[in-house]
């Protein structure tokens, strides 16, 4: 199963995830917990919408390359890194 870095935030009580690799893709939860197994469930849809749009998946920026970009780095100053997976649609055959 594919994965991308996601980044925990958390805002007076309320937390949410983003994904550097992902613009534009981000959920939210009222707890840690719920954030973290969201981020898979979030990101395996917004990968389904990328291909049936026809877009491209980004690769995987390890985490020297994340840190080497000034807005991921500032994306982590204030988060928790962590990995979140992601199923690729199934194609009928």
């Amino acid at each position: 199963m594919p994965f991308a870095h996601a980044v925990l935030h958390e805002a007076d009580g309320v937390y949410g995830v983003s994904f550097p690799d992902f613009p534009g893709c981000v959920t939210g939860a009222d707890s840690e917990e719920d954030a973290i197994r969201k981020a898979d469930e979030v990101l395996t849809f917004h990968v389904a919408g990328m291909l049936e749009d026809g877009e491209a998946l980004p690769g995987r920026r390890s985490l020297k390359e994340l840190l080497a970009d000034p807005e991921a780095r500032e994306t982590l100053s204030d988060g928790v890194l962590f990995l979140a997976r992601y199923e690729l649609p199934r194609t009928s055959v």
